[in-house]
């Protein structure tokens, strides 16, 4: 401002100084304009600091996509009883492995009086219960598979819809995979070493789970008891304080189909585990007044659809057993 004035002075006409003037102040609304539109970063309102504004968010407050109707669901199930919950779930997760998608479906039964043994005998009962389904009503679209992609799809239903599942502890099948990786049996077996080192805390992976589901057990395989550092805050924790009440129900061609577990009832544990874990137990306020004020022994465990669509086709990749999949870096179907 003081230089346009200096240089209108000198040349001795004013008549300078207005335009001048003008165009900096139209300047100066640009410049807080652009200041405003920096506080609005991809549609999300900013505060002064760059934080995200939840007070003009949509909720008013922080929101999160659901990867699951589990802790919701827990509330019908010590109310009504027995239920279930079927629908898409979202998981940030960002893998890119043939069994992943960012998008999926999801069956969640909850079940009352019920501790881990029963949700394990439900599981089974539940993958039998599918397999039949499939036998007994879709038996000519199973041959068509059976004939263009996958020889041994209706057998491998058969077997499963018949027989016993195994169970094994994680601390049993993690002594059963490293002593088989150590005496060369894996390589034996497989043709080359696991990729992931195998050991106690470690959550196993798909080529881990595969490996006891149809080269050791040859059959659907139940591990329980998984360490609590790997898993949610939600499942009991056992009497050894090391693991919880969990399971994952593996199945040949795919690894894990079923995630589940008995719930945490004991109210002192559950906030425990909640803070342990770095969570905010106020968030879970809600979650913790079903055992503030009345539950019961409860356990659940999700199916997923499109996994169940792998074991029972065939498929090798999880992508082509849903119309529109979405993964890490897609999302435009």
């Amino acid at each position: 401002m003081a230089d346009v004035k200096k240089a209108a002075k000198e040349s001795g006409d004013d008549s300078a100084i207005k335009p001048a003037l003008d165009a900096l102040l139209v300047g100066k609304k640009e410049l807080a304009e652009m200041e405003a539109k920096a506080l609005v970063v991809g549609g999300i309102k900013r505060t002064p600091a760059g934080k995200i504004d939840y007070a003009e968010d949509f909720f008013g407050k922080k929101a999160f996509m659901t990867v699951s109707g589990q802790l919701q669901v827990e509330t019908f199930a010590c109310g009504v009883g027995n239920c279930y919950t079927f629908g898409p779930t979202f998981r940030a997760e960002n893998s890119h492995t043939s069994r992943h998608l960012a998008e999926f479906w999801m069956i969640e039964p909850e079940i009352a009086f019920a501790d881990l043994n029963d949700d394990m005998q439900c599981a089974q009962d539940y993958v039998q219960f599918c397999c039949k389904f499939l036998l007994e009503n879709v038996y000519d679209d199973l041959e068509f598979i059976s004939k263009m992609y996958d020889k041994d799809a209706i057998d491998r239903l058969k077997t499963v819809s018949t027989s016993p599942f195994h169970r094994i502890t994680y601390t049993e099948a993690v002594d059963l995979l490293i002593a088989d990786s150590a005496s060369g049996k894996v390589k034996e077996i497989l043709g080359n070493e696991f990729e992931n080192p195998v050991s106690w805390g470690v959550d196993l992976s798909s080529e881990h789970e595969r490996y006891m589901a149809e080269r050791v057990f040859k059959c659907p395989t139940i591990v329980y008891n998984y360490p609590k550092e790997i898993k949610a805050f939600y499942m009991r924790l056992n009497d050894d304080g090391k693991t919880v009440a969990a399971m994952d129900v593996l199945v040949p061609k795919v690894g894990e189909l079923i995630g589940g577990s008995q719930r945490e009832e004991r109210l002192e544990v559950c906030v425990a585990r909640i803070e342990e874990m770095g969570l905010e137990v106020k968030d879970y306020s809600w979650y913790l007044d079903l055992r503030r004020f009345g539950t019961v022994t409860h356990s659940g465990f999700g199916l997923g659809f499109e996994r169940m669509m792998l074991f029972a086709t065939g498929i090798e990749n999880i992508r082509d057993v849903i119309p529109f999949p979405r993964w890490p870096g897609n999302a435009e179907l």
